[in-house]
């Protein structure tokens, strides 16, 4: 099978990551199967958000669904189309809501992980915030028609870090102020050329400060990114993104059954009041700009009346598909899509991609067709325990076992190993030791 367009650099990422159990970050387009309508919707999102709308959608599912595919597609379109893109996961040391510093280390994840098209190190706010201010350096320039070497004099600077808190002070939600007072910092340190100055003020911004006093001390700034504040804060760095011209800011927040095993029930709620606060902000127009927020969760973690989201009335309310959740039905404008497993079509159609990347990735041709496709599907599928335990990943772990041994190995067939494989006694299938709801999926 013929793939348009893969790279190299691509078939190497996709590779690597999936003999790693993980989602590839680069190139997961070629592997898009039978998420056509899926998609569809996600380009339809982007570009609501890019006129000034905000969203935000849950992706639910059963382990192998589909859920961390889905996260991995959305960041993919949206950096394509010029957004800027953070992919987190919960864990038990972040959250959406906490007194101790839980939900402040969510927003540092979240800044840390920032990505653009063209810097995709997990690290662009230095590089987002070089292009604001020189921007804004440029306006200076024009507006006093100075030259701009003299711009990072000790007598001038103020000019720009002047227009730095005025542009902020313009953005809507609160903390606007300290937000521009750090960046003006940020334009200190590299006029001044104090690399610590520099330093402490991306350390604000990243939300790495514990305590005001220290923040007074190297920065002059009296408020500090908190639980309390930090979702402020991530509506500040989305008009920050739109103002220097990207067209929004995508938040993927993974593994979302960590919130639900949080063991009090007061944690949970106040979690729970936190995605409504949310949930909100991005569906009542005009509260929240160019902002899309993604959540992929198991349906236990959506559906539990005493644990999961519905357990918090105001969310179930919302959030509810009524008479038509559990058909095969899919409304793709609801907030929740539940994500159907694949179907044996599209998985032949995958391991047939995957074998043209793997073959590009090693510079090899495996002597593997269609029949030999088909004989290790129904090999897999008629495994005992199959039905109760198959996944996706399992499927696509082991071909990418045959595909190396057969790669590794002079002599050896595939048919000879799909022999050993499924011969007269097939090996039962037994449940996923990773199977634990919260797990990143290949599919």
């Amino acid at each position: 099978m013929e793939l348009v367009g893969l790279r190299s650099k691509e078939a190497s990422s996709i590779i690597t990551a999936l003999e790693h159990r993980v989602v590839p970050r680069l190139g997961i387009q070629h592997l898009l199967v039978g998420r056509a309508n899926e998609t569809e919707e996600i380009v339809r999102i982007l570009r609501k958000v890019a006129e000034g709308g905000s969203e935000v959608k849950f992706w639910i599912g059963d382990f192998g669904s589909g859920k961390s595919f889905m996260l991995q597609l959305i960041e993919t379109l949206a950096l394509k189309t010029n957004f800027v893109v953070s992919t987190v996961d919960f864990t038990p040391t972040n959250r959406l809501y906490a007194t101790d510093g839980k939900a402040r280390a969510l927003y540092s994840e979240i800044v840390s992980k920032l990505i653009t098209q063209t810097d995709q190190d997990g690290n662009a706010l230095s590089s987002i915030l070089d292009q604001w201010v020189e921007r804004l350096m440029g306006e200076v320039v024009e507006e006093l028609r100075i030259d701009l070497d003299a711009l990072v004099t000790q007598d001038n600077r103020h000019h720009v870090m002047d227009r730095i808190v005025d542009a902020a002070k313009k953005f809507s939600s609160p903390g606007s102020f300290e937000f521009g007072q750090a960046v003006a910092k940020y334009y200190e340190g590299f006029a001044s050329g104090n690399n610590e100055l520099q330093e402490n003020a991306l350390r604000w911004l990243r939300g790495g400060y514990t305590a005001k006093t220290d923040s007074l001390r190297d920065l002059g700034i009296r408020e500090i990114v908190t639980d309390a504040n930090y979702y402020d804060m991530l509506k500040n760095l989305a008009e920050l993104f739109v103002s220097v011209g990207y067209q929004g800011f995508v938040v993927n927040l993974d593994e979302a059954i960590n919130l639900y095993k949080l063991p009090m029930s007061q944690t949970r709620s106040s979690n729970y009041e936190q995605i409504l606060r949310i949930y909100n902000d991005c569906t009542y127009e005009g509260r929240v700009k160019n902002l899309f927020v993604n959540l992929g969760g198991t349906r236990k973690f959506l559906e539990d009346e005493r644990r999961g989201l519905f357990s918090y009335e105001a969310l179930k309310s919302r959030l509810t598909t009524g008479k038509f959740a559990d058909t095969n039905l899919i409304d793709l404008t609801h907030p929740v899509v539940y994500l159907k497993p694949l179907s044996q079509e599209d998985i032949f159609t995958l391991l047939s991609k995957l074998k043209t990347v793997f073959e590009q990735h090693y510079g090899v041709t495996i002597q593997c067709n269609d029949t030999h496709i088909t004989r290790y599907m129904e090999g897999q599928l008629n495994r005992p325990g199959a039905a109760q335990f198959l996944t996706p990943r399992q499927v696509i772990s082991e071909f990418l076992q045959l595909l190396n041994l057969a790669r590794q190995n002079v002599g050896v067939t595939v048919d000879g190993l799909l022999d050993t494989m499924f011969g007269v006694e097939k090996a039962a299938i037994i449940k996923d030791a990773d199977d634990h709801d919260d797990d990143i999926e290949v599919l």
